[in-house]
């Protein structure tokens, strides 16, 4: 996304790196309007996206499962699998879409001039109001307690980010996710979420009203 003349994308330059995935549940498409408006920010005028686009560089994946998306799937792809559960080993011919993006995020992690700095996955949430998001705990309580910086300053920033609903975890259950996959592979200078947006509204804070949620709210948000 940056300008061809940015100096972080000149050859030999070192280069911080946001990674962000999106729509690997097909059924979830408020993951995509959130992605859209990333990008639409990102490219924008704005002077805080110049100045990101001037010190960083966004790596977007922005459908992660484009043929269940294409099949109208909820949760899995055409070849019925959850890919959400398969990042650790991800195949060429089952999973090829993980599969490229992990082989792009090894291939930059081993790259000593990359400093991939975040991982963010865009989900939505069925049951849950708000956009929240899952991060992992780590034995470092240092490493622990900076995980939750990111969250805190987006709660401050986005009138329907809840930090409440955030949580901490590191569930079996959860272990084949990107979001724990990659915060057990990369170091502790990198910070890996699940970003959630839910199905319905968000609670402003304070109320008790809920504002519905419209594609273009979840693209601001």
């Amino acid at each position: 996304l940056p300008l061809p003349s940015a100096a972080n994308l000149r050859p030999g330059a070192e280069q911080r790196v946001v990674f962000i995935t999106a729509r690997v549940h097909p059924g979830e498409t408020p993951s995509s309007f959130v992605c859209q408006g990333i990008i639409d920010f990102l490219v924008s005028h704005h002077p805080i996206a110049k100045v990101l686009r001037d010190h960083l560089v966004f790596k977007i994946a922005p459908m992660l499962n484009p043929d269940g998306v294409y099949l109208g799937n909820y949760r899995c792809s055409l070849m019925g699998f959850d890919l959400n559960r398969h990042w650790a080993n991800p195949s060429p011919w089952a999973h090829p879409t993980l599969h490229g993006v992990k082989e792009l995020i090894i291939d930059m992690y081993n790259n000593p001039k990359i400093n991939l700095e975040f991982y963010i996955d865009i989900h939505a949430h069925s049951t849950m109001m708000n956009g929240f998001m899952y991060g992992n705990i780590f034995e470092d309580e240092e490493r622990f307690q900076r995980q939750a910086v990111f969250p805190k300053l987006l709660c401050q920033n986005a009138e329907d980010f809840s930090y409440s609903s955030t949580s901490f975890n590191r569930d079996a259950v959860k272990a084949g996710t990107g979001r724990r996959f990659l915060g057990g592979l990369l170091n502790d200078t990198s910070y890996c979420y699940t970003l959630e947006v839910s199905f319905y509204s968000y609670i402003l804070g304070g109320t008790a009203s809920a504002v519905p949620y419209t594609e273009e709210a979840c693209i601001l948000l």
